[in-house]
């Protein structure tokens, strides 16, 4: 009851983030209600997170009770134009992180089959697919011959956990340092949007994956700048390892928030054509993320 009770507050708080954003998008004005039937059929879930997501808004002062029940809108919030480039599909989501979970506790064999999964976390083999096939493409699950699936190596101590930042420590720097280190515009941009969503609220309801997508992309984009393909290998490679230990901890919004803004400036300085700078900033961006996580498990899921 209490492990629903959560997962219906998580949902909940992801759910007024896009309530947030429609409200905004769709230009509705004071006073228009908001019912909840109409909410939990648009975003496809049950009315108990959409009633969640109303009363943290209702918190917020973005919507107000109706005397006859039911909620209306009471300002237009202020959401970031790239607010939208955090969407999830929450069941696939809630079952993807579980599986992560389960595998990390050696609840999951290192061996599964299909069938197995479907009946374990009671989902159709569409979605298992679906799910299966993303965690295939991040690299830590392949397809057997024939029937089943087997689980990759992973990081899973914390010690190699800290020789893997010690690494990116050097490797990442000395990209920004490689002679045919060459930026492109475009793809840095679009980091750029990704982190400026983040910094403008979607930070406080992004999914653990989504945050470590979005930071992990940034950086092996500014590794591939490098045109070093060791380099962008082995970044890519410790990132795939150490995936799910940071899926494991507890996201400390605030923390990750200040990492987004780190690395806006890291965006713009490569912008602005100060490479040595930047790889100066890198160096200590990691470190002082390695430090944080060393001192804290709860520290943030935000590189």
């Amino acid at each position: 009851m209490q492990e629903t009770r959560r997962s219906t507050r998580g949902l909940g708080e992801q759910l007024a983030g896009k309530v947030e954003h429609m409200i905004a998008e769709e230009s509705l004005d004071v006073g228009a209600p908001l019912v909840e039937r109409a909410l939990a059929e648009r975003f496809m879930v049950s009315r108990s997170p959409v009633r969640e997501a109303l009363r943290l808004l209702a918190e917020r002062g973005t919507v107000g009770l109706r005397p006859e029940g039911g909620y209306v809108v009471l300002k237009k919030p202020k959401v970031s134009p790239f607010a939208g480039t955090f969407e999830s599909e929450p069941l696939e989501e809630r079952i993807y992180l579980q599986i992560g979970e389960d595998r990390l506790s050696s609840v999951l064999p290192e061996r599964v089959s299909e069938s197995d999964l479907m009946r374990r976390y009671a989902v159709t083999k569409a979605q298992l697919g679906a799910i299966l096939r993303r965690i295939a493409k991040e690299g830590w699950i392949e397809r057997l011959p024939g029937h089943g699936w087997q689980f990759l190596p992973i990081l899973t101590s914390g010690e190699t956990y800290d020789q893997a930042y010690r690494f990116r420590i050097l490797i990442e720097s000395a990209a920004l340092q490689e002679p045919g280190f060459k930026v492109d515009e475009a793809a840095l941009r679009k980091c750029l949007a990704e982190q400026q969503a983040l910094i403008d609220g979607a930070v406080e309801w992004a999914s653990p994956a989504q945050l470590f997508d979005a930071n992990t992309r940034l950086h092996e984009t500014i590794a591939n700048f490098s045109g070093n393909v060791f380099i962008v290998e082995s970044l890519q490679r410790i990132n795939r390892l150490r995936r799910l230990m940071e899926y494991r901890k507890a996201v400390n919004r605030e923390a990750a928030a200040r990492r987004c803004r780190e690395h806006k400036t890291l965006i713009e300085l490569l912008l602005s054509g100060q490479r040595e700078a930047a790889a100066d900033f890198i160096r200590l961006h990691l470190r002082d993320a390695a430090r944080e996580k060393a001192m804290s498990k709860s520290s943030a899921l935000d590189d």
